[in-house]
């Protein structure tokens, strides 16, 4: 049983070599990399002995710096493969409603546009007229902002131009009128990392959505909460904002994405 213990232990310090490396902008010198995992030069390079051998790490013959191996990238790509953004999110729902206090819904892209495909409500829920499968508007909705943000403008281009237009003939001061009106909106979004909406689509309802991106920068899905106004703290930094930006960076980051 000792011997176990000590092997399994052995494992997880060796470990934090690799997450060292993994998180490092580049390879390093052994006594960077030693020090960085908290060990000895002496104790690390037995380490990388091993590593090396198993390809987990390789060593520059001319630098003398030392990196994640081929090893390390085909482990990498295989659980990146491996990766269902949905179910890794609904699995996190219930703990961030409960933080939150208010509905929760994750939204992907479909083929009418950004689509709710799983939906939690809050013990206190306000009643609202949606349903998994609705598609929501790019213009008038947290999600549909979210995604009108980040995806490819030939994506959105023909949903965001019958917007624009039936924004225009309904004199809808509050929306854009045009593609590059939009803009405005895309930039708020990026600049603050949520998009928002209140009392745009649904009367006395706030919403946020925060994009989740896959390991290539791709957006994945859309974490949308929303409740009445009276109840919801609508600000940018507020007691729904943080945690929801938080959640959403946090999943992103599992998914392999780094941030810029």
């Amino acid at each position: 049983m000792n011997k176990e213990r000590l092997g399994i232990q052995s494992v997880e310090v060796g470990f934090a070599l690799l997450d060292t490396l993994a998180r490092a902008s580049g390879p390093l010198m052994l006594k960077d990399l030693a020090a960085s995992a908290g060990m000895s030069a002496a104790k690390a390079h037995r380490y990388l002995v091993s590593f090396q051998r198993l390809a987990l790490v390789a060593q520059d013959m001319r630098s003398a710096r030392y990196d994640l191996g081929p090893t390390a990238l085909q482990l990498g790509l295989a659980a990146l493969s491996r990766l269902d953004p949905v179910r890794l999110a609904r699995e996190r729902m219930p703990a961030l409603r409960e933080q939150l206090g208010h509905t929760l819904a994750l939204a992907v892209w479909g083929n009418h546009g950004p689509t709710i495909v799983h939906w939690e409500e809050a013990p206190q829920a306000v009643t609202v007229n949606l349903r998994l499968g609705d598609v929501m508007p790019l213009l008038s909705s947290a999600t549909g902002r979210c995604f009108g943000t980040y995806l490819p403008t030939e994506t959105t281009a023909a949903l965001l131009a019958r917007e624009t237009a039936l924004a225009r003939r309904q004199q809808r001061a509050d929306l854009p009128h045009s593609a590059a009106a939009a803009q405005t909106l895309w930039h708020e979004v990026r600049a603050r990392g949520l998009a928002r909406v209140v009392d745009t689509l649904l009367p006395g309802i706030v919403a946020f959505c925060a994009p989740v991106f896959d390991a290539d920068g791709h957006l994945v899905l859309g974490i949308t909460t929303l409740g009445p106004a009276a109840t919801f703290d609508p600000n940018w930094d507020g007691a729904v904002a943080t945690p929801l930006r938080a959640a959403a960076r946090q999943l992103s980051a599992d998914l392999g994405w780094s941030a810029p």
